[in-house]
């Protein structure tokens, strides 16, 4: 995901406020001193949103955690309901082929509640893309009017809606504050398709006489999924292929003849791992909110 130049995540704050002279003079002092207030509403915004999409993911992660966890426990209660000793139970009819049913039928509901929490996921790593884009303010006067007006969307080509990278609020420049944003959203990017490797197998869990179990890195996992993961500049259209952003160099999917082998401390580290989130550096996060915060005089958690 490319930004404008400027200021990389890291260096100092102090070299934001310093732009070239060439940049400095596309901007008058009276459009600054309009440019400046309508910059800090938007960039609050975006920030407020970027937040946002944060939160919606934990809940989400949250959520696909627990269902993951009932399906991988359904699917394993399933499997051991042949040699399991049912006591004074064994003696009903049909016990177990009803019991195996059931939980079958609950293999199926978490399957799809694990589903919509992947869909979930996607839309707050959306939501975060969305929110780094549009940190830009851009003059949008027409010609025959008067009034400054400003907006997320360039009117003109010239304009880089960055102010000439003076500070918006105490110290961070626009290129500044999207780079903290890239950060932030690129651990969001890389977990989520690690999450997408995980949601493919834990999709086939029980699934070995139906399609679900004959899916690829290449299918979608959802009806419109594809759009969804262009929007988080996951998925190219053109080439028509799902990135595989963290995971280069491993074949996606595990082949059908090693799903039998598949035992509880494979599925623990499955579980283990989309718990541990190892893509996302919460005191790193934490240290960018902190320093946005600090520089809005918001609280941002």
């Amino acid at each position: 995901m490319s930004t404008e130049s400027g200021d990389r995540p890291g260096s100092s704050p102090d070299q934001s406020v310093s732009p070239s002279s060439t940049r400095k003079a596309d901007y008058s002092s009276s459009v600054l001193r309009l440019w400046r207030p309508a910059a800090q509403r938007n960039l609050r915004n975006q920030w407020s949103n970027l937040v946002s999409g944060k939160l919606k993911w934990g809940s989400a992660s949250d959520s696909g955690r627990a269902h993951a966890t009932a399906l991988v426990n359904a699917y394993l209660s399933q499997r051991c309901m042949i040699s399991m000793e049912l006591g004074v139970l064994k003696d009903l009819a049909d016990i177990r082929p009803k019991a195996c049913q059931k939980l079958s039928k609950q293999q199926d509901s978490h399957r799809c509640k694990l589903l919509s929490s992947y869909a979930s996921l996607v839309a707050a790593v959306s939501q975060m893309v969305n929110a780094h884009e549009s940190m830009r303010c851009y003059r949008n006067q027409a010609t025959d009017s008067h009034i400054m007006k400003f907006s997320n969307t360039p009117a003109d080509k010239n304009d880089n809606g960055d102010g000439g990278g003076i500070p918006v609020f105490t110290f961070l420049s626009v290129p500044f504050s999207e780079n903290l944003a890239q950060e932030l959203v690129e651990m969001f990017q890389f977990e989520l398709t690690l999450k997408r490797l995980l949601i493919l197998e834990l999709l086939a869990v029980g699934c070995e006489e139906k399609d679900c179990d004959k899916m690829s890195w290449h299918d979608e996992l959802y009806l419109g999924e594809f759009e969804d993961l262009a929007l988080c500049h996951l998925y190219k259209t053109k080439a028509g292929e799902v990135s595989s952003t963290g995971l280069k160099g491993r074949h996606f999917g595990v082949p059908s003849e090693q799903k039998s082998k598949l035992n509880n401390a494979t599925f623990q580290v499955y579980l283990t791992t989309w718990i541990a989130e190892v893509n996302i550096d919460s005191r790193r996060v934490n240290e960018i909110l902190a320093l946005v915060g600090e520089d809005m005089n918001v609280c941002f958690r």
